[in-house]
Protein backbone atom coordinates (compact mmCIF):
# COMPACT_ATOMS: atom_id res chain seq x y z
CA UNK A 1 0.00 0.00 0.00
CA UNK A 2 1.48 3.37 -0.95
CA UNK A 3 2.40 5.81 1.81
CA UNK A 4 0.13 8.48 0.34
CA UNK A 5 -3.17 7.80 -1.38
CA UNK A 6 -5.79 9.91 -3.00
CA UNK A 7 -8.13 11.36 -0.39
CA UNK A 8 -11.00 11.50 -2.86
CA UNK A 9 -13.80 9.24 -1.69
CA UNK A 10 -15.03 7.45 -4.81
CA UNK A 11 -17.79 5.30 -3.33
CA UNK A 12 -19.15 3.27 -0.47
CA UNK A 13 -19.13 -0.52 -0.30
CA UNK A 14 -22.65 -1.92 -0.38
CA UNK A 15 -21.92 -3.94 2.78
CA UNK A 16 -20.82 -0.82 4.70
CA UNK A 17 -23.98 1.05 3.70
CA UNK A 18 -26.15 -1.94 4.61
CA UNK A 19 -24.50 -2.10 8.04
CA UNK A 20 -25.14 1.61 8.69
CA UNK A 21 -28.79 1.34 7.62
CA UNK A 22 -29.35 -1.72 9.83
CA UNK A 23 -27.65 -0.07 12.81
CA UNK A 24 -29.81 3.02 12.31
CA UNK A 25 -32.94 0.88 12.14
CA UNK A 26 -31.98 -0.94 15.35
CA UNK A 27 -31.26 2.34 17.18
CA UNK A 28 -34.51 3.98 16.07
CA UNK A 29 -36.24 6.08 17.45
CA UNK A 30 -32.88 7.37 18.72
CA UNK A 31 -30.17 8.74 16.45
CA UNK A 32 -27.31 6.51 15.37
CA UNK A 33 -23.74 7.81 15.02
CA UNK A 34 -20.55 6.31 13.67
CA UNK A 35 -17.41 7.14 11.74
CA UNK A 36 -16.51 6.02 8.24
CA UNK A 37 -13.28 4.26 7.34
CA UNK A 38 -11.91 3.65 3.90
CA UNK A 39 -9.54 1.52 1.89
CA UNK A 40 -7.60 2.40 -1.22
CA UNK A 41 -9.73 1.58 -4.27
CA UNK A 42 -6.83 -0.31 -5.84
CA UNK A 43 -6.58 -2.54 -2.75
CA UNK A 44 -10.15 -3.58 -3.54
CA UNK A 45 -9.22 -4.47 -7.13
CA UNK A 46 -10.77 -1.31 -8.59
CA UNK A 47 -8.86 0.19 -11.48
CA UNK A 48 -8.83 3.74 -10.11
CA UNK A 49 -7.32 5.99 -7.51
CA UNK A 50 -9.23 7.15 -4.47
CA UNK A 51 -10.77 5.73 -1.34
CA UNK A 52 -13.78 3.47 -0.91
CA UNK A 53 -15.73 3.55 2.36
CA UNK A 54 -15.52 0.01 3.67
CA UNK A 55 -16.30 0.20 7.39
CA UNK A 56 -18.39 1.96 9.98
CA UNK A 57 -16.57 2.50 13.25
CA UNK A 58 -18.83 2.59 16.30
CA UNK A 59 -17.36 4.52 19.23
CA UNK A 60 -17.95 3.10 22.73
CA UNK A 61 -19.74 5.47 25.06
CA UNK A 62 -21.77 7.15 22.30
CA UNK A 63 -25.05 8.39 23.71
CA UNK A 64 -28.13 9.20 21.71
CA UNK A 65 -31.72 10.29 21.96
CA UNK A 66 -34.44 11.13 19.45
CA UNK A 67 -32.80 14.38 18.31
CA UNK A 68 -29.06 13.93 18.71
CA UNK A 69 -26.13 11.59 19.19
CA UNK A 70 -23.00 12.50 21.13
CA UNK A 71 -19.61 10.87 20.81
CA UNK A 72 -17.07 11.03 23.61
CA UNK A 73 -14.20 12.62 21.69
CA UNK A 74 -11.54 11.15 23.99
CA UNK A 75 -12.60 7.68 22.81
CA UNK A 76 -12.27 8.42 19.09
CA UNK A 77 -9.12 6.67 17.82
CA UNK A 78 -6.50 8.54 15.85
CA UNK A 79 -7.31 6.67 12.65
CA UNK A 80 -5.65 7.60 9.38
CA UNK A 81 -8.21 5.56 7.44
CA UNK A 82 -11.11 7.69 8.74
CA UNK A 83 -12.89 9.58 5.95
CA UNK A 84 -16.00 11.04 7.59
CA UNK A 85 -19.08 10.33 9.66
CA UNK A 86 -22.50 8.74 9.47
CA UNK A 87 -25.58 9.41 11.53
CA UNK A 88 -29.29 8.91 11.33
CA UNK A 89 -32.23 11.27 11.38
CA UNK A 90 -35.15 9.36 12.91
CA UNK A 91 -37.50 12.03 11.52
CA UNK A 92 -36.48 10.99 7.98
CA UNK A 93 -35.14 14.43 6.95
CA UNK A 94 -32.19 13.85 4.64
CA UNK A 95 -30.40 17.18 4.97
CA UNK A 96 -27.96 18.41 7.60
CA UNK A 97 -29.09 20.54 10.52
CA UNK A 98 -27.01 23.45 11.81
CA UNK A 99 -25.69 21.12 14.54
CA UNK A 100 -24.70 18.59 11.85
CA UNK A 101 -22.85 21.24 9.87
CA UNK A 102 -20.84 22.15 12.96
CA UNK A 103 -19.50 18.57 13.10
CA UNK A 104 -18.81 18.14 9.37
CA UNK A 105 -15.42 19.91 9.48
CA UNK A 106 -13.23 16.83 9.60
CA UNK A 107 -13.63 14.18 6.98
CA UNK A 108 -14.37 14.29 3.29
CA UNK A 109 -17.88 12.81 3.34
CA UNK A 110 -20.74 12.66 5.81
CA UNK A 111 -23.78 10.44 5.47
CA UNK A 112 -27.26 11.10 6.80
CA UNK A 113 -29.62 8.13 6.90
CA UNK A 114 -33.33 8.66 7.42
CA UNK A 115 -36.18 6.53 8.65
CA UNK A 116 -37.38 4.04 7.51
CA UNK A 117 -33.75 3.22 6.59
CA UNK A 118 -34.35 1.55 3.26
CA UNK A 119 -31.60 1.32 0.59
CA UNK A 120 -32.42 4.78 -0.85
CA UNK A 121 -33.01 6.54 2.49
CA UNK A 122 -29.64 8.27 2.72
CA UNK A 123 -27.66 11.17 1.31
CA UNK A 124 -23.97 12.10 1.22
CA UNK A 125 -22.59 15.56 1.96
CA UNK A 126 -19.15 17.13 1.76
CA UNK A 127 -17.45 18.86 4.69
CA UNK A 128 -19.33 22.08 3.86
CA UNK A 129 -22.71 20.35 3.94
CA UNK A 130 -23.23 20.39 0.18
CA UNK A 131 -24.81 17.29 -1.36
CA UNK A 132 -22.28 15.08 -3.08
CA UNK A 133 -22.54 12.01 -5.26
CA UNK A 134 -21.39 8.77 -3.65
CA UNK A 135 -21.87 5.60 -5.69
CA UNK A 136 -22.65 2.33 -3.93
CA UNK A 137 -20.05 -0.19 -5.06
CA UNK A 138 -20.25 -3.96 -5.11
CA UNK A 139 -16.77 -4.84 -3.92
CA UNK A 140 -15.35 -7.80 -2.07
CA UNK A 141 -14.19 -6.46 1.27
CA UNK A 142 -10.99 -7.79 2.75
CA UNK A 143 -11.51 -10.66 5.16
CA UNK A 144 -10.70 -9.44 8.65
CA UNK A 145 -8.91 -12.72 9.00
CA UNK A 146 -8.22 -14.17 12.36
CA UNK A 147 -8.18 -10.84 14.20
CA UNK A 148 -9.51 -12.40 17.41
CA UNK A 149 -7.76 -15.72 16.89
CA UNK A 150 -4.77 -15.36 19.19
CA UNK A 151 -3.44 -16.86 22.38
CA UNK A 152 -1.80 -15.32 25.43
CA UNK A 153 1.59 -16.33 23.96
CA UNK A 154 0.92 -14.07 20.98
CA UNK A 155 0.71 -11.10 23.35
CA UNK A 156 4.16 -11.65 24.88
Amino acid sequence: MPLFRSSEVVGIAADALRFALEASRETHPNEYMGFLRGEAARALDLDRDGTVITDVLVIPGTTSNEVSATVRSELVPNDFSAVGSVHSHPNGVLRPSDADLATFGSGAVHLILGAPYQPDDWRAFDSQGKPTRLPVLKVDLPDPGDFFDFTEEDLL
